[in-house]
């Protein structure tokens, strides 16, 4: 028969316990009411958005903005130039963010790695209407060059048809310019999640002879696979909202088109938000909003997938 015997308490260690019970209550209430709070604010801001975007449905050609027939030939387009400008603009971004990532953690030695990874966050802290300028400024001029060789030989391709743009002010130049702009995002993600690879598992494949490329390929890949593939999803939600940069760059049109160096380029959401909102008046608000509440629910599903990604891998 055993028999349990209370060792007492001494005061110290009573006050010690009784603090550690309130800081742990202090801790949960604030963690609640900051969860809470972002949930508020995020019901909020969709709520807002539907209720004063949803008289847009009824709208007409003389109360929408560009005179469109409904609200859908307004939505239709401009969701579409987003999504396209920005898929191009992940498309430059991707391979030159990874491929960075792993230089700096794999190739670059230690001293050099660390100066390029902290010039590489700096261009997340340039502002969108610098980017805006350089595009303007340097990159349209250039490429309306480059638009016109395309066009003369390769414009048997649906992509580069069409009269090139004299301005360079296309498409593919906003890709351009939104590539940079995410390209932080990229490589720094990348970067963060390769350089959490175990070493051996490098070292292993380079003593079983592998070369530099194979150990890369086998063993730091597909750990890093997950987080690079969040990384530029979530790349890709930045770009789809950016709005100064593509609005100075872009001239857009209410048409869907797949050309990336002619005049005829579909419009972006936050672009054709931030150009009409200051003249926009009754109807016109409301559907500028609507379009809102449309480039938050596309975004949303960005973000989603990404989760998801990040989540499917983990298991």
């Amino acid at each position: 028969m055993s028999i349990a015997i209370a060792l007492p308490t001494s005061g110290a260690e009573a006050v010690h316990t009784a603090r550690r019970h309130v800081g742990d209550r202090v801790w949960k209430s604030v963690t609640w009411a900051a969860g809470i709070t972002t949930i508020l604010i995020l019901g909020g801001v969709v709520a807002f958005l539907v209720i004063d975007g949803a008289p847009a449905l009824s709208g007409t050609a003389d109360t929408l903005p560009s005179h469109v027939s409904n609200i859908w030939r307004l939505t239709s387009p401009l969701l579409f130039g987003s999504a396209w400008s920005s898929a191009w603009a992940l498309l430059f971004a991707t391979p030159v963010g990874i491929g960075f990532a792993l230089f700096v953690t794999q190739v670059a030695p230690r001293r050099l790695g660390t100066v390029l990874g902290s010039a590489i966050d700096l261009l997340a802290a340039v502002p969108s209407v610098v980017y805006g300028l350089w595009g303007l400024f340097v990159v349209a001029p250039v490429a309306a060059r480059v638009y016109a060789w395309l066009s003369a030989h390769l414009g048997w391709i649906p992509l580069f048809s069409g009269t090139p743009s004299a301005t360079g002010r296309t498409v593919l130049t906003a890709s351009l310019v939104l590539a940079i702009m995410v390209l932080p995002m990229v490589a720094t993600l990348s970067r963060e999640v390769i350089s959490l690879v175990p070493k051996t598992n490098i070292e292993a494949a380079l003593a079983l002879g592998s070369t530099r490329w194979q150990a890369i390929r086998l063993a730091v890949l597909p750990q890093a696979k997950s987080g690079i593939v969040a990384g530029a999803l979530l790349a890709l939600g930045r770009a789809l909202g950016e709005t100064m940069a593509v609005a100075m760059v872009l001239s857009p049109s209410l048409k869907i088109s797949i050309g990336l160096i002619n005049s005829q380029n579909p419009g972006t959401v936050a672009a054709f938000i931030a150009q009409n909102f200051p003249d926009a008046s009754g109807l016109q608000i409301n559907a500028l909003l609507w379009l809102g509440l449309m480039l938050f629910v596309l975004t949303f599903v960005i973000n989603s997938t990404a989760r998801a990604v990040i989540r499917r891998q983990k298991v």
